[in-house]
């Protein structure tokens, strides 16, 4: 009998897995790039950027370049353990209905 894995509910977020997403290939990446590539508004991106950091998914760095604040965003050990948890849980979903 197949069991299905339990979908992590702090990546289970569209806005939060496409974070997740461009920082597993970028390991870090400025709150603006975050903004352009997810197409988000800063305040739902930043709500959402307070999850994965309470969740220790992701370290924020505020700091300041060339006079003007900068956030950035870095993913943690436990963040890509996380995410390839979720990919693999993901993967089980969609190979259940496969016939072996």
């Amino acid at each position: 009998m197949m069991y299905f894995k339990d979908l992590d509910p702090v990546l289970h977020s569209q806005l939060r897995l496409a974070i997740m997403s461009v920082l597993v290939s970028e390991q870090e990446a400025e709150f603006t790039l975050l903004k352009e590539r997810t197409n988000a508004s800063a305040g739902n991106l930043s709500v959402q950027i307070n999850k994965l950091k309470e969740a220790g998914y992701i370290d924020v760095i505020k700091q300041f370049k060339d006079n003007y604040p900068q956030t950035l965003c870095k993913i943690t050990t436990q963040g890509s353990k996380a995410f390839a948890s979720y990919v693999t849980s993901i993967q089980s979903y969609l190979n259940a209905g496969k016939h072996k």
